[in-house]
């Protein structure tokens, strides 16, 4: 039976992986895995004799004693747990979500474009990579790669130039994103996974995100691409008064998370609950005025007198959360089975004396870095929803840190290897393999670099 269910498994995360190939969505795959995995092992459960409890993160004394009754309320606890830290990490991507919506809605993002008043290149290109680099721990990668692209291509009418600078800003947001624990999907997962802190987090992998973003940027800017100057259109005024004071208090409203965590030891989806709620009391004060407020898409008198909030809640991305349940679950029903776990001490034991062993744990650096280039093929998420159920380090392992760094910036290396990449090719259509021959390099290097910074940092501070 188990077989069978990494067959399946196997299928399903090839599915996923080849969504562009099939013209199938991921979410479709990744819902189908994750119900078929946990209605086999529910048919099945009289044949498994091991149990792992995700509670106390080993294989559960007595399972096979059990009788069918008994090992059916098992599964269920089993399932009702990891949809309950499911949850968590869906329900705070909701709230930032809808933050970022709320600001959008008032045009805040158009406040940014201010900032863009040269028209050299090369000082263009360093404007939106630290742009990317600190809106994406802000407001997460993908977002901040939405609003940037959606910025650029205002400003940067020639196409072939846009391709450049939206190369830099894929990598500079991911990059950014990964020390952040609200600034990347999977660093997120970590922080709510109690496996990292605020503090350590932005301490073990700032620098060498930062080196990430800088090496391929100041590469890029002796490149031909970024040399002479362009044509820069004005930037448009926001439409709507209120723009600055939402983009500002959106902003700081989400930044607000980690230190209602680190206060309230609550979860972080309760804090950024609060924020909506915040962000949410003055949306709907400053759209009830006369003024008349509109989003750019906004097209007629009667849209523009709609709720913020509600109008928000349309736009959010639901396919991703969706798309982020199946998997998660999907790889939970394989960590339920003491599979992962089961991996992950054949892997300490097969693997983790190829390189310099991490303090704490046998895992090598040579296998973490594995794990950042493997995430450019196959989609980080999963890949870190199954470290979290392989490994069980301490919170704050420096195992965890580098997992968040290469899983963050490794998926650079392609255009479909991250979530910031994927939307950056739909929004420019960009060609997969321009990408390869233009971006991926300057990618690599970065990084490489920021690796070789956290293995120095570790070990000599």
């Amino acid at each position: 039976m188990e077989t069978i269910l990494i067959a399946i498994f196997v299928i399903g995360y090839l599915a996923i992986t080849l969504e562009h190939n099939l013209k199938i969505d991921k979410l479709i795959p990744a819902l189908a895995m994750m119900a078929i995995l946990w209605a086999m092992m529910a048919f099945g459960i009289d044949g498994f004799t091991t149990w792992f409890d995700s509670g106390k993160h080993a294989l559960m004394d007595g399972f096979s004693a059990l009788g069918h009754e008994d090992k059916m309320h098992v599964l269920e606890e089993t399932l009702l747990h990891h949809l309950g830290k499911t949850s968590e990490i869906l329900v705070f991507l909701l709230g930032a979500m809808t933050i970022v919506e709320i600001i959008d809605y008032f045009d805040g993002f158009a406040t940014i474009k201010s900032f863009v008043k040269t028209r050299s290149k090369r000082k263009i290109l360093w404007i939106f990579a630290f742009l990317a680099f600190i809106l994406s721990a802000i407001i997460d990668n993908l977002t901040a790669t939405i609003v940037l692209i959606s910025i650029l291509q205002k400003i940067v009418k020639v196409r072939n130039d846009r391709l450049w600078y939206a190369g830099l800003i894929i990598i500079a947001a991911n990059a950014g994103g990964a020390w952040s624990p609200i600034g990347d999907v999977t660093t997120t997962m970590l922080w709510i996974g109690n496996k990292v802190t605020t503090g350590k987090l932005i301490g073990y992998l700032l620098v060498p995100s930062l080196i990430c973003m800088l090496v391929p940027t100041f590469i890029a800017s002796f490149l031909p691409a970024f040399k002479g100057s362009i044509d820069v259109e004005e930037a448009e005024p926001a439409k709507s008064r209120f723009g600055a004071t939402m983009l500002y208090l959106g902003l700081a409203a989400i930044v607000f998370v980690p230190i209602f965590k680190t206060i309230t030891h609550l979860p972080p989806y309760v804090g950024m609950m609060l924020s909506l709620a915040v962000v949410a009391t003055f949306a709907e004060i400053y759209s009830s005025t006369k003024i008349t407020i509109s989003s750019v898409d906004q097209e007629s008198d009667a849209e523009s007198h709609h709720s913020p909030v509600h109008s928000a809640l349309t736009k959010i991305e639901l396919p991703s959360i969706l798309f982020f349940l199946g998997i998660l679950m999907a790889v939970a029903a394989l960590e339920s089975l003491g599979l992962l776990f089961n991996f992950a001490e054949g892997l300490k034991q097969g693997i983790g004396l190829l390189g310099t062993e991490l303090p704490g744990t046998e895992i090598s650096d040579l296998v973490v870095i594995i794990l950042g280039i493997g995430s450019a093929v196959i989609d980080n998420v999963p890949l870190v929803a199954a470290s979290l159920g392989m490994f069980s380090e301490p919170i704050d392992n420096p195992l965890w840190h580098f997992i968040a760094y290469s899983a963050g910036t490794g998926g650079s290396m392609l255009i479909i290897g991250s979530a910031a990449g994927v939307v950056a090719m739909g929004m420019e259509k960009i060609d997969f393999f321009w990408y390869l021959k233009k971006i991926a390099w300057l990618a690599f290097l970065g990084f490489i670099a920021g690796a070789i910074c956290f293995v120095v940092m570790r070990y000599f501070f």
